[in-house]
């Protein structure tokens, strides 16, 4: 299988472009500048080509990162503020939504629009490091095919081939160089040593002469002051930043945070099964949570059940050395009578009692820890069939991933080194034999149990699987096969669904199908919420390589040894504390999921026909404007536009202030010198606006000379050509809308099979529409809507004596636009003085509308207009409704 990407996502451009605006001005020619590296006294030199900013416009730098702040909903950093974060650039991207996708669509972009030719990619761990691996092997021919088949070089830093470093510096093509930050985070790192193979330099110098971009991966986990120097001593010519949870904010440009991405179903939705014990205190039941150490006391806080005036209940107590007995901890519980701890031991984490077991930081001891897992195993191979039966048939491969932290519970040793089952490989092929033989999933799947789950772990020398941190060298080759076999696991004639996985290799894991997590871990899991979701977030994918957007397939389940209500807090507190945002009430319990049905022989309903066999026409559009028009309007704008700024070069003075909050500065002088003489190199102007605009040549010539403002080419080129592209776009795209039309294709029809509620499922929440009377709608008894705008619509509809009949249009019905395609609102049979048949898109009463959304309504204007008796239009109330 092949991964299809799209190269038309909005928010991924707008992310983009976030970055390649901030070098708005820059000219086109004369971005690279050719370097010999060499040492005084030396006759051997070496010639390299680097990145070179030639900012004509320096004050345009802060006004450029202010406005793509602006555009992009931002708080607007101050000047002071951008000279304090220099070249750095944060952008906020939640996980699963293609960050690396991304960053390397960046690299490209920054090529073609100025000619940046060399990027180093820090990653912090081996796991990250194949991922961005993979993603620059699977998006190779999608980028060649967007680029022209731009020449591009992709390489990992390997110590042991530091002569490579040489080919990074001397090549004139793109060169993506990607780098573990402890690869160079250190004097004593090979990269920082002078190297007899590279004629005494040290490799590091091949990269710090480039003047490389710097994009960093996770950058989180490179706040320390080591961690910062060793990228500032990467020479960046620039620093871009990705993450999902950003420790530090440099200029952030772009955010996509939780709440935005799971609106916008740009992530799977999440669903949480809860797997908890209860009345499981019979026997004595102890976890280790933490010990921590006061002054000389060392303590111990630990879970027990507790006597109560309202019967037993799980508490955590503190247990130190005046306080060991855990009869008396628990309140006199006769379960721990005898038992006390024997030791506490801070070092090593962990704790003896008197009967001699030893319990970690994390571990169980009594309690139902078994019965848990193995019922967690169970719903988990529950929702996976479920899913298989719902998806098989859309082609869609259904994964579970199962984390473990002990290797010896899936896969074990007999004495001569041969592998058998360990119980939870037992226990899923148990319970998977028992759900595989009910008759709804008869033929389901007519693999082999054995051949349907196995595991992903490092090994030793001797092929055996163990238990890793998930940083050794033995993880580093148990990565990349969780790479190499990403789109053979989503390939349907593959058996391997359930897969089993150490914890610690938890980053690793990046399969778009992921649609259950469990965790069945004997020790507490410490992995905070998002990480744990984040492996099963990304959209899925069908056998054609193409990502799916329906919400209703779109569900990650997460198997969850925890009550609903602590997972949903703590994933709460996490993105608030991560983001600044609010994700109250946005994490769906699974028990109030609900299937959506459509009413029993709508299909037949006369006023169902009515309006049906009107609307159910498919169009295509043209679009057609007068080109004169268009020079008149544009060359006025062009007219009237910003004045071209010369070159100009600004000295600021600061103050470094040093305090107990930290390190700022005090303006002391601002300096503005712009009286250059300047011998430019003109590009192509009619070129570059051409490739902009899709204008021809002829046209934009014309609005050029009509506007009188073609002399500012000289003052400054790269300003003045970007002025004049914004301004004729402008003028552009409302002209476009003004001339579309749209005609019917033949008897091209949106068929009535499309009615399918078979996968139509929803939580329900303050917007959705519970349905009274069914016989106006398609409904029986939900309709899913979005808004409060939306919901008060509904009940209007299915209240007022008017409304005959009335339904939301499903996400399918799309109307094909210049901008992408356009789901309406609402189909309504409204009775007045004579019946009339509404299309309505619905809008809050004075919302102002983005550009995008009114090019929409008024391309829905001109497709209903080849409707007979369909009416268009955009209302905030039903009693907006008229003719």
């Amino acid at each position: 299988m092949k991964l299809h990407f799209d190269s038309k996502q909005e928010f991924q451009i707008e992310a983009v472009k976030a970055i390649t605006d901030i070098f708005e001005g820059q000219p086109l020619n004369g971005n690279d500048f050719e370097f010999t590296l060499g040492h005084s006294g030396t006759l051997l030199k070496e010639n390299g080509f680097g990145n070179n900013l030639l900012f004509s416009n320096i004050n345009q730098v802060a006004e450029n990162i202010q406005l793509v702040q602006k555009n992009n909903g931002i708080k607007i950093s101050t000047e002071d503020e951008i000279i304090t974060n220099g070249w750095n650039f944060s952008v906020e991207m939640e996980t699963g939504t293609g960050k690396t996708y991304v960053y390397l669509r960046t690299i490209y972009e920054l090529n073609k629009l100025y000619g940046f030719k060399k990027f180093v990619i820090v990653v912090p761990s081996i796991a990250i490091r194949e991922g961005v691996m993979k993603n620059l092997e699977i998006t190779g021919e999608h980028f060649q095919n967007l680029y022209d088949k731009v020449p591009v070089t992709s390489n990992v830093y390997d110590s042991r081939k530091v002569s490579g470093l040489r080919s990074f510096a001397s090549a004139n093509t793109i060169q993506i160089l990607v780098i573990n930050i402890d690869s160079f985070a250190k004097d004593e790192n090979i990269i920082n040593k002078p190297n007899d193979k590279l004629s005494g330099k040290k490799p590091i110098e091949f990269i710090h002469s480039c003047n490389p971009f710097v994009i960093v991966d996770e950058p989180q986990n490179m706040e320390t002051e080591i961690r910062k120097r060793a990228i500032e001593n990467l020479n960046p010519l620039c620093t871009l930043r990705y993450s999902a949870t950003h420790t530090n904010l440099y200029n952030l440009v772009y955010s996509l945070n939780p709440v935005k991405a799971y609106d916008l179903g740009l992530v799977k939705q999440i669903e949480v099964d809860s797997v908890v014990s209860e009345n499981d205190f019979n026997t004595p039941f102890l976890q280790l949570e933490n010990i921590t150490r006061t002054g000389n006391s060392i303590n111990a806080k630990v879970k027990i059940d507790v006597a109560t005036k309202d019967g037993i209940n799980r508490k955590s107590v503190t247990a130190n050395g005046k306080n060991l007995e855990l009869y008396k901890l628990s309140n006199n519980n006769e379960k721990y009578d005898g038992l006390k701890i024997y030791e506490i031991d801070f070092g090593n984490d962990q704790i003896e009692l008197s009967n001699g077991i030893v319990l970690k930081k994390g571990e169980t001891q009594g309690g139902m820890n078994d019965e848990v897992m193995r019922f967690m195993l169970s719903k988990t191979v529950e929702e996976h069939l479920k899913k298989e039966k719902n998806y098989k048939e859309k082609g869609i491969k259904v994964l579970s991933l199962i984390f473990i932290d002990k290797v010896k519970n899936y896969r074990e040793y007999d004495s001569d080194g041969n592998p058998v089952k360990g119980k939870f490989a037992q226990w899923f092929e148990e319970i998977y034999q028992k759900e595989i033989s009910k008759p709804v999933y008869k033929g389901l799947i007519t693999y082999p149990v054995e051949d349907l789950h196995n595991g992903y772990f490092s090994q030793d020398n001797k092929g055996r699987v163990k238990d890793t941190g998930g940083e050794t060298q033995l993880d580093d080759d148990t990565y990349k096969l969780i790479m190499q076999d990403k789109e053979r696991l989503l390939d349907l004639n593959v058996p391997l669904r359930f897969i089993f996985s150490h914890s610690a290799l938890r980053e690793g894991w990046d399969n778009p199908n992921v649609f259950q997590i469990c965790t069945l871990n004997e020790t507490k899991s410490t992995i905070k919420k998002r990480q744990e979701i984040g492996r099963g977030l990304r959209l899925s994918v069908n056998q054609n390589g193409d990502r799916i957007f329906d919400r209703n397939i779109n569900r990650l389940t997460v198997v969850a040894n925890e009550r609903y209500d602590d997972f949903a807090k703590a994933l709460q507190k996490e993105i608030e504390e991560d983001c600044g945002v609010d994700f109250t009430g946005r994490t769906k319990d699974k028990g109030k999921k609900e299937k959506v049905y459509y009413r029993k022989g709508f299909d037949a309903d006369p006023l169902f026909l009515q309006i049906w066999e009107k609307i159910r026409f498919q169009t295509k559009y043209s679009v057609d404007y007068n080109t004169a028009k268009l020079i008149t309007l544009a060359a006025n704008a062009v007219k009237n536009m910003d004045e071209t700024k010369r070159p100009m070069v600004r000295s600021t003075k600061q103050k470094v202030m040093i305090t107990d909050e930290g390190i700022s500065g005090k303006l002391i002088s601002d300096t503005i010198k712009d009286n250059y003489t300047h011998d430019f190199d003109i590009p192509d102007m009619l070129a570059y606006i051409q490739n902009k605009t899709e204008l021809t040549r002829s046209t934009i010539l014309e609005i050029l000379k009509n506007s009188k403002r073609l002399k500012e080419l000289l003052i400054n080129p790269q300003l003045f050509m970007d002025n004049v592209v914004s301004n004729i776009k402008g003028e552009l795209h409302q002209l476009m809308v003004d001339g579309i039309k749209y005609e019917k294709i033949g008897d091209k029809i949106y068929e009535m099979s499309l009615f399918d509620d078979s996968n139509i499922e929803i939580y329900l929440d303050n917007f959705t529409h519970c349905v009274a009377d069914s016989s106006k709608t398609i409904y029986e008894n939900y309709i899913p809507l979005d808004s409060n705008i939306e919901s008060q619509f509904a009940k209007d509809c299915e209240s007022s004596e008017q409304i005959e009949f009335y339904f939301k249009l499903p996400a399918w019905f799309k109307i094909p636009t210049p901008i992408g395609p356009y789901n309406p609102d609402w189909a309504i049979v409204f009775k007045g003085e004579k019946k009339i048949y509404f299309v309505a898109e619905t809008k809050s009463s004075g919302q102002e509308l983005r550009g995008s959304e009114k090019i929409k309504i008024e391309c829905g204007k001109a497709h209903f207009k080849n409707f007979k008796d369909v009416v268009y239009q955009k209302l905030s109330s039903v009693t907006e409704l008229n003719y």
